[in-house]
Formats: C-alpha cells, sequence, structure tokens
C-alpha cells in the first residue's frame, strides 16, 4: 500500500515511519484547527494562539493514532503475528502485518483493539478538559484537550464502520471466517462492503460539493476513493499470498542473467546493456565473482566526457540486503521487498555467488495464471 517511509523512531520493538502523504494531512489539520475549528468555539484570542493550538492539537492527534495503531500491534505480537512497524499515512494510520492472523479470534481481538484504546485515550482527556475546567486551567489547554477528546471518539466511531479494510470491516471479516472457517471467502465478502461503503462515500460527497459545501464534500471524496481501492487492494494481497507462499524464488528467478564484465566502460555499459536490455541494475562481475551493482543512477553521476575511460568496477558498490534474496527465500518476501524498495529485480545470491535474478513481472504473470486457474 506504501512507497518507501520515513523512519522516525523505534518504541517497543515497533518501527514507526510515516509516508511522505502524512506531512501534507499534518499541515491541512494544523491549518484547519487555527483557521477554523478554534476560532468558531473560542472567540476573541489572538492569531498567534489559535496556531499554537493548531499545531498542538496536531501533535496530539498524530500521537492519538499512534496509540490507536500501537494497541493493534501489541495485541497482535501477543497472538503470534509478526509485526513490521508501523506507518502514517494521510488518512490515518496502519499497523503493518508480516503475514495474515492465525485465526478469526486472533484477527477480532486485533481488530477492536484499536477503538477501544481511542475510546480510553477520549475518556482520559474528557477527564483532563473537567480537571482544567474546575481548576480554572488556561483556555488554550481546556480547548486542546477537549479537541482531542472529541476526534479520538470521531477515530473510534469511523473505525469501527463495517468497511474493510477499516477496524469494523476486519471485525466483520473475523465474524465471517469463523462462521465459514474460509478467509477468502470472508475477505472477499468484506472488501466487497467495503468497496460499497466507499462508493457510497463518494456519492455523498458530490451531493456536498453540489450543496456548496466543497472542501467538506473534497474530504468525503478522497476517504472514498481511498476506502474504495483499499479494499480492493486488500483482497488483492489476500490472493498474491495465497498463490506465493511456499514457492521458492529459485523458481522464478533466471539461472543466467544479464551480467556485466568489470572492465566494461561505461560508455559500453548504456549502449550495450541499458539501451538493449532497459534494466535499471545490473550485477558487475569479476571471474565468476558477484562484485557489486551498477544502476543507471550511478552512471548518470559520471559525466558523459569521463565514460569512456570508466570501468563499471569503478563505480560499482556492494549490493545491499534490499536488494538480494537467498534462492531459498519465500516468493512472498521477495515480492514484500520489491514493492517497498521500488524495484522491479532482486539479485539471487547463494554463498556470495550469483546465482541468478527474479523479476517482477516473472512473478506477476505466474500469479496471474494461478489466479486464473482457482478462481
Amino acid at each position: 500500500m506504501f512507497g518507501k517511509k520515513i523512519k522516525l523512531f523505534r518504541l517497543l520493538g515497533f518501527e514507526v515511519g510515516i509516508d511522505p502523504t502524512w506531512i501534507i494531512l499534518a499541515i491541512l489539520v494544523a491549518w484547519s484547527l487555527s483557521t477554523g475549528y478554534f476560532p468558531f468555539y473560542y472567540r476573541n484570542l489572538s492569531t498567534q494562539s489559535y496556531w499554537v493550538m493548531g499545531i498542538i492539537g496536531a501533535v496530539g492527534l498524530f500521537l492519538s493514532i499512534i496509540f490507536h495503531e500501537f494497541s493493534h500491534s501489541l495485541v497482535a505480537r501477543r497472538s503470534g503475528m509478526p509485526m513490521k512497524g508501523i506507518t502514517l499515512f494521510i488518512f490515518g494510520g496502519v499497523a503493518e502485518m508480516g503475514d495474515e492472523p492465525p485465526g478469526a479470534a486472533a484477527e477480532f481481538w486485533m481488530a477492536v483493539a484499536g477503538p477501544a484504546a481511542s475510546f480510553v485515550i477520549a475518556g482520559a482527556f474528557y477527564g483532563l478538559e473537567g480537571l482544567g475546567n474546575t481548576a480554572g486551567l488556561p483556555l488554550y489547554f481546556t480547548a486542546v484537550v477537549g479537541y482531542l477528546a472529541t476526534i479520538n471518539v470521531i477515530l473510534a466511531v469511523f473505525n469501527l464502520l463495517p468497511a474493510y479494510p477499516l477496524d469494523g470491516g476486519r471485525i466483520l471479516r473475523a465474524a465471517l471466517w469463523g462462521w465459514k472457517k474460509n478467509l477468502r471467502w470472508a475477505t472477499r465478502v468484506s472488501s466487497q462492503i467495503g468497496s460499497g461503503f466507499g462508493v457510497a462515500l463518494i456519492i455523498l460527497a458530490v451531493l456536498r460539493v453540489l450543496s456548496g459545501y466543497f472542501i467538506g464534500g473534497m474530504w468525503l471524496f478522497l476517504i472514498g476513493m481511498f476506502i474504495r481501492g483499499a479494499a480492493r487492494m486488500s483482497y488483492q494481497q489476500l490472493l498474491t499470498r495465497r498463490a506465493l507462499e511456499g514457492e521458492p524464488v529459485s523458481r522464478f528467478m533466471n539461472p543466467d542473467p544479464i551480467t556485466i564484465p568489470s572492465s566494461t566502460p561505461l560508455d559500453r555499459l548504456v549502449e550495450d546493456y541499458i539501451y538493449r536490455h532497459h534494466h535499471k541494475l545490473y550485477p558487475v562481475m569479476d571471474d565468476g565473482r558477484l562484485l557489486g551493482c551498477v544502476t543507471t543512477r550511478q552512471v548518470k553521476e559520471v559525466p558523459r566526457e569521463q565514460w569512456a575511460d570508466t570501468p563499471a568496477a569503478a563505480i560499482a558498490r556492494d549490493c545491499s540486503e534490499q536488494n538480494t534474496v537467498p534462492p531459498d527465500a519465500d516468493a512472498v518476501e521477495a515480492l514484500s521487498a520489491m514493492q517497498k524498495n521500488g524495484a522491479s529485480r532482486m539479485m539471487v545470491v547463494d554463498g556470495g555467488r550469483l546465482a541468478g535474478i527474479v523479476a517482477l513481472k516473472d512473478m506477476l504473470h505466474f500469479l496471474s495464471m494461478k489466479v486464473e486457474f482457482e478462481e
């Protein structure tokens, strides 16, 4: 679902990061709170005060979403599910699971944990607001904690809607899974409901825009588009995982890949390899050993007039773990790494020697054929 994320910190063994789209949301939330929400409910404060309240409110929302997703992650880890971390993006956050839940009960408790955590933190903020009013604390404090109490209730209620992959949709999937004992069927039904809910939001958004509520309508439209796309993608991810699960990378790799001799000058590399084969990454070999990798980006960093005198070995770099995989690795892991790093090829390395190259297109071709025969 995501591209490369910006890593922030680690907490309780989980890596927390943000998708670049989150920056857009953070700015929009701070702006809307500072210029709309707080000025509307709390009159006659300075512009600076509104902006301070808006920024603190946005940070509080940020921490609330992290708390919500951490609750999912902690329950998932207790159920034995591998958790990769937490990523915040433009419409909230997601706890990244390395696999599907082991059973319907685990799915249910993991899904319930997030909204329950949001209700708990909302209660805490409502309590702080009451204490602040009783103790006569500044309006800035009570206004912000009051907003955070309200927004956490909204966050919990919205996530409980039965629209997969929202938490309510996962609860629905857990119920269907427990009933039919069929994860694929349960996912298909719940994702169809989620997709339908997204379409309903899009229709409501259009009606809002036509009624003159442009900004609110646009947000509903974007959320509807996201839910519809996420529901369909979640089902496709399940089909992908089930089709590739247990298949070793060696099944898909090309054992005779295109390699670059270490002495090849860059001008010949461009003419004879890049222009001919259209790959962005090439392994550089020296007497049968994998010396390193050369990418099109590295070539472009060298001035063109130096290409004829610069051998590939001069710019080859160690092949990072992100670009390599052992031949016995699960194909699901390789596909996940490709999607995360935006790569279309990975080198299959066995004992320091290049065993082959696995390409995304080959895995997807196998996947499409298998899904077609198993539908």
